[in-house]
């Protein structure tokens, strides 16, 4: 049980555990309607690439093999529906989403992609999912855990609801590692970002606080102990545009 005076970040702000999640709904009730539009101005449409490479390392099955994906905090449907594409009619994704007015634009979606028979969506929380052990044949979550207030815990619910040989996959933003680029980012991401979401969504703050957001997650290696210590094995990042991005991955054996 939470402590009345346990702390967690928002951004750069520390604010009480139990407030966090508040917020962040927030944030995402503010820019669900133009959130993939903002996801390609803000990355020049590389978040496609980074979402397509996911696809490819969970290479879901062609035929008519049955196979179940969850994806965590996908709420637009995004990572859902590219899995789809790449799948068989065995193919069946769960979106979870704590977020309505995100699960809303992804219902919308999935009917205009006629996908809805593929693509269900079920709002809940990534820290205590309702869904049974051992339920799916993958875990996805993209730009979606660093929100989470308590991540060991949804990394347990992750490694819970996976069967054994599963594979959990997060893309997330990262640390660059190119001399030059990370003062480049920088300077996009806290000059320009809140700016242009101020234009696009009308609202500056909520993308002020994803910019800090990527600056509080975990590096690399320490997000990598934080899988293994939820059960998973062969625990592995893969960098993308120099840093800008990573792909975790972990196997539940």
């Amino acid at each position: 049980m939470d402590r009345p005076d346990q702390t967690t970040h928002f951004g750069f702000r520390d604010v009480p555990l139990g407030d966090k999640q508040t917020l962040v709904n927030d944030v995402f009730h503010s820019v669900a309607k133009r959130y993939d539009l903002m996801n390609d101005l803000m990355s020049a449409g590389l978040h496609r690439v980074w979402k397509d490479l996911m696809i490819n390392a969970l290479n879901p099955p062609r035929g008519e093999a049955p196979f179940a994906l969850l994806d965590v905090a996908g709420g637009t449907g995004d990572i859902a529906f590219r899995a789809a594409k790449a799948s068989g009619s065995g193919f069946r994704a769960t979106v979870c989403d704590i977020n309505s007015d995100m699960l809303a634009v992804g219902r919308e979606r999935a009917v205009a992609r006629h996908l809805e028979d593929q693509v269900s969506f079920v709002e809940g929380n990534a820290e205590a999912l309702a869904f049974p052990d051992r339920a799916f044949d993958a875990y996805t979550i993209a730009f979606g855990i660093r929100n989470v207030p308590r991540i060991d815990l949804a990394l347990s619910e992750a490694f819970r609801v996976l069967k054994p040989g599963s594979r959990f996959l997060c893309l997330e933003f990262s640390t660059v590692d190119v001399p030059g680029l990370d003062r480049i980012y920088d300077l996009f991401s806290f000059k320009v970002i809140p700016t242009l979401g101020r234009a696009v969504t009308g609202d500056a703050e909520s993308y002020q606080y994803l910019v800090e957001s990527i600056r509080k997650f975990p590096r690399p290696n320490a997000f990598a102990e934080m899988i293994r210590t939820a059960g998973f094995s062969r625990v592995s990042s893969q960098s993308l545009s120099g840093g800008i991005v990573a792909l975790h991955s972990g196997w539940r054996l």
